[in-house]
């Protein structure tokens, strides 16, 4: 049996499980549950098969994709800089998105009448087996649908000043998964924060329940040069997308 088919397969019947339990009055509340903005590390390994690929060439695509920068958006990114640069690291998570990390984003300009895409901030997103439930609240997500999610193709995870406050990316993978296992797809996107540092992911669906996942080289977002290549890999990611729904 193809793989991909005997992997969905597994997915409809656990799906088909869970669906039973719920009907037949057992007690939801029995299934550990794990929100993503407190998921580890350690809860994730419980929950599933997943180690770090050290690799960085399957970023090459990514991060090589040309793609020109005119002066007035330099000016633009160099402006943004000398205005938050002393303060980066002493902005609340509220601070830095809103002086920050926005004024970036909406540069891309994700959203889509056409294309019925846009960016959702604080998207709930939920994912139930019969053994656990992930859910809570996603940051930031690039989404088909216009009025509410309706296919979720990328994530940004966690506007913060710095991983004491949480580690990031255990959040992240967790929203990853559950994009990847609602979408059946089997590649996913998404970056992290952590004050100006930002680094992109790549997770892969290898079997059910197993994955692997590749980090970037750290982007220093108050340095000009990398904050030019955050903004190119970001537009990658939106053309990406936008392909994805053409096709």
């Amino acid at each position: 049996m193809n793989s991909e088919i005997e992997l969905k397969l597994l997915k409809e019947i656990e799906e088909l499980k869970t669906k039973i339990s719920l009907l037949e009055g057992k007690n939801e509340n029995t299934i550990p549950t794990y929100q993503y903005s407190k998921i580890r590390d350690t809860e994730l390994k419980k929950l599933f098969e997943i180690e770090q690929n050290i690799g960085r060439s399957i970023f090459d695509e990514w991060f090589n994709y040309p793609i020109e920068i005119d002066r007035s958006m330099e000016a633009f990114f160099k402006e943004l800089i000398t205005e938050n640069e002393i303060l980066i690291e002493r902005y609340s998570e509220e601070d830095l998105k809103v002086n920050f990390i926005v004024p970036i984003l909406n540069k891309i300009k994700f959203k889509s009448y056409d294309k019925k895409i846009r960016d959702f901030y604080e998207l709930p997103m939920s994912y139930i087996t019969e053994k656990f439930i992930l859910n809570g609240t996603a940051d930031f997500v690039v989404s088909e649908g216009l009025v509410e999610s309706k296919k979720p193709y990328f994530f940004i995870q966690e506007f913060k000043r710095n991983e004491d406050y949480g580690n990031p990316r255990p959040q992240l993978l967790a929203e990853l998964i559950t994009a990847v296992e609602l979408n059946d797809w089997r590649f996913i996107k998404g970056a992290y924060i952590t004050g100006g540092n930002w680094h992109f992911v790549i997770l892969e669906k290898l079997a059910l329940h197993k994955y692997q996942y590749f980090i970037s080289q750290q982007f220093d977002s108050t340095k000009i040069e990398d904050l030019k290549n955050i903004y190119k890999n970001l537009l990658f990611v939106k053309n990406e997308i936008l392909s994805m729904i053409d096709t």
